[in-house]
């Protein structure tokens, strides 16, 4: 079987036109409407390819579940980036046994980061027989081809070889909510960093049209999304593969002038890529939320290049300084890993010292995971599990102790913010998030929901602000 056909990265869309007849198909296969569970883990990534799979199944005629019993298909979308996911991962994969059995008619899809692993394939292959259909993140486009053959050759179908991928246009999408959303503007990732396995699943680096990203956004603002979030796996690199002449300032520009009233934000972006001409877009466009995830993932130039990242300490410092230049009120978070193989006790002070220096309003950190076929599970890891969760603790103490500090800022100001859904605390019923995505706890009314309000912070904690609209 021909998997992929290929016009500059593109599949093409008589491609596409045949997994929409497909769909057609498989939809008058069922006397009556059948149910689907979608299970997902990891990034907005993940959640964003599970609203294509829920689009698709839309099609196919399928209803939605959240009872794995009651489903007559699970689909589970998984993340590879750490250990503790994928064992998580395989536990809940392994639970399934007990559905199957209940309900021997059953149908169970694998896919997501895992799926391209070929460790983790070979274990599902062996030991969990209950698994019908796996398929790699970038044959995602295939998901009702290969469906049809188990539904209809009832034989199990791995397909997990996705090759560096392909851009497919024009599959349906079924989203959650009404107010937040987010879209891929590319895929794949050209960086390998020593410790991700992200590369090597979801294959390098390709951009969607501009035009197809900017009339994406506009059916979204069209349909009443207030918050906009454009993905990648390094947005900053937006452009690979076009014959356009269009970066990731230049895209970021574009969506900005749609008509509307509504937030655009973006992740994730790499430092060594985050330039002054995107900070100067970001400043220049109003719609454009003064907010930036920048993972610096550790403070020490030789673990910097260990782990292949492309920037010093002192770069990433210099980035931080120019984003403030333009956008002195701007939010930034990032991302640090603790314990990568090799780290001295002088390498973690100098991760405190940079997170001192840069006072990043929110931080997510984690411990390092080794990852089977990257680089870094070759290298020594002298560190102990108790020095790593040592470290830990420490950098959680003095974030946690600067985010304290970063809220406090707000505590008596008036703000917009925009709230985004209910909270289900009584006392504070609103969830709202500032410009800056910094979260907030509201008191106010629900018919709130969707709107952009003045709010009024009256106090806060390391995770959160609180106030009344």
């Amino acid at each position: 079987m021909k998997i992929v056909k290929r016009e500059r990265n593109k599949i093409q869309a008589e491609e596409i036109a045949n997994q929409k007849a497909i769909m057609a198909q498989i939809r008058a296969l069922f006397a009556a409407r059948p149910l689907a569970y979608v299970d997902t883990y990891g990034c907005q990534q993940n959640e964003a390819d599970s609203e294509t799979i829920r689009g698709m199944l839309d099609e196919m005629g399928y209803a939605f579940t959240t009872d794995e019993f009651e489903a007559d298909l699970i689909v589970i979308n998984t993340c590879a980036i750490r250990e503790n996911a994928e064992n998580r991962v395989l536990g809940n994969v392994g639970a399934l046994s007990h559905t199957k059995k209940a309900k021997p008619s059953q149908t169970i899809v694998f896919c997501g980061c895992l799926a391209a692993v070929p460790e983790t394939v070979e274990k599902i292959r062996r030991s969990y027989p209950q698994v019908d259909l796996v398929f790699a993140p970038n044959l995602l486009w295939m998901f009702p081809e290969l469906l049809r053959r188990v539904l209809t050759e009832k034989g199990r179908v791995f397909l997990t070889d996705g090759g560096d991928g392909a851009v497919a246009e024009g599959l349906p999408v079924k989203r959650d909510g009404t107010v937040k959303a987010w879209f891929p503007i590319m895929y794949g990732c050209d960086n390998f960093c020593s410790y991700c396995i992200v590369p090597h699943v979801r294959g390098r680096e390709r951009s969607r049209d501009p035009e197809h990203v900017v009339d994406e956004a506009r059916q979204l603002v069209a349909d009443g999304y207030k918050d906009i979030t454009l993905l990648g796996q390094n947005v900053n690199s937006y452009g690979a593969g076009l014959d356009e002449n269009i970066n990731f300032a230049g895209l970021l520009r574009q969506v900005c002038e749609i008509d509307g009233q509504f937030l655009v934000r973006f992740m994730t972006s790499h430092p060594k890529d985050a330039s002054v001409e995107l900070f100067r877009a970001m400043a220049d466009c109003e719609r454009a939320a003064k907010q930036i995830h920048l993972p610096f993932q550790s403070g020490s130039d030789r673990i910097l290049r260990l782990m292949n990242r492309g920037y010093t300490h002192q770069d990433y410092m210099a980035k931080i300084a120019q984003a403030r230049e333009f956008m002195p009120d701007i939010a930034i978070t990032s991302d640090v890993i603790v314990g990568f193989p090799g780290e001295t006790e002088a390498d973690f002070e100098d991760t405190l010292r940079l997170i001192e220096n840069a006072r990043f309003d929110g931080l997510f950190t984690f411990i390092y995971s080794r990852r089977p076929g990257t680089p870094a599970a070759d290298m020594e890891d002298t560190v102990t599990h108790e020095e790593k969760h040592r470290r830990f603790d420490r950098l959680i103490e003095l974030q946690n102790s600067i985010s304290d500090e970063q809220h406090s800022k707000h505590i008596g100001k008036a703000m917009t913010v925009l709230v985004d859904g209910e909270s289900g605390d009584a006392r504070y019923p609103l969830r709202a998030r500032t410009n800056g995505g910094r979260l907030v706890h509201l008191n106010g009314d629900l018919t709130l929901v969707g709107s952009f309000v003045e709010a009024r912070i009256t106090h806060c904690n390391s995770w959160s602000l609180f106030g009344e609209a």
